[in-house]
């Protein structure tokens, strides 16, 4: 069965229903929430949530209302193409097909745990497919590396909790050449991953993000919960605020599960 069959399927589109049946699905919430804590590029504005109203109106019913303020890039958002390259799509560009997809999770946890500065490498995804067979194109590649456990600790998520400061960020992410392998031999359709960036802390080159960047390949950053994702058979959904020119934005980012 294809992905977007069984999509049908657990949405309830391949019966003959006239509202979308999600009761045959699992769902995994894949998205940090967004508040005062929510973890931002240290060069980046906080996430400010301004009340406006909360309480009960002089007519009697409750009323609440706030404003707010984020930068794109910070908590489960979008990296949209033009991100790191020009002429590419902006976040309200970005195909809603290249936003929902057949999930791989390939598992960085265990060599992440070893190095903070550890990378998803061309070996890793040779590993990955001589377990798991050849990842086919369309996928959304997920990468686990457990980092989502130290999003309550700035310090050690980030590897630094000093405002501005960008020379001590230390959290795993994907290698140069594994980017430009998958966006090219296996074609894939996304990628994300549970950390704050698809390039390494310590990268200054970020050759990650020009790979998918240039491929015109949305990734997805600060993710959550990949662990209780099997390595293949979810489905992946991941709608970022509709930001017109924007190069990102917050998702909301959830798996479908058989």
């Amino acid at each position: 069965m294809t992905w977007l069959l069984w999509l049908m399927v657990v949405t309830g589109l391949a019966t003959p229903a006239s509202a979308l049946e999600l009761d045959a699905a699992r769902l995994i919430d894949l998205t940090h929430a967004f508040d005062a804590d929510t973890i931002y590029w240290p060069t980046a504005k906080p996430f400010l949530l301004e009340p406006v109203a909360h309480g009960v109106t002089p007519g009697g019913w409750w009323y609440a209302a706030n404003n707010f303020c984020a930068a794109e890039h910070g908590g489960t958002h979008l990296d949209a193409p033009i991100h790191f390259a020009a002429d590419r799509w902006t976040a309200d560009q970005v195909p809603l097909e290249r936003l929902v997809g057949p999930a791989l999770v390939v598992d960085l946890s265990e060599k992440a745990a070893r190095d903070a500065d550890a990378l998803l490498t061309r070996a890793d995804l040779d590993g990955f497919e001589a377990e798991r067979g050849v990842i086919p194109p369309g996928t959304i590649v997920l990468v686990r590396t457990g980092w989502d456990r130290w999003w309550d600790d700035r310090a050690h998520y980030l590897g630094t909790a000093v405002p501005g400061d960008t020379a001590h960020l230390h959290f795993p992410g994907v290698a140069g050449e594994a980017a430009a392998w998958l966006t090219t031999a296996r074609r894939i359709r996304a990628v994300g991953i549970d950390t704050a960036s698809i390039d390494r802390g310590a990268s200054v080159d970020f050759r990650a993000h020009r790979a998918f960047a240039n491929a015109n390949t949305p990734i997805f950053e600060n993710l959550t919960n990949l662990g209780a994702l099997p390595a293949q058979g979810a489905v992946f959904i991941g709608l970022p605020m509709k930001i017109g020119g924007g190069s990102g934005g917050p998702l909301r980012a959830v798996a479908l599960l058989p």
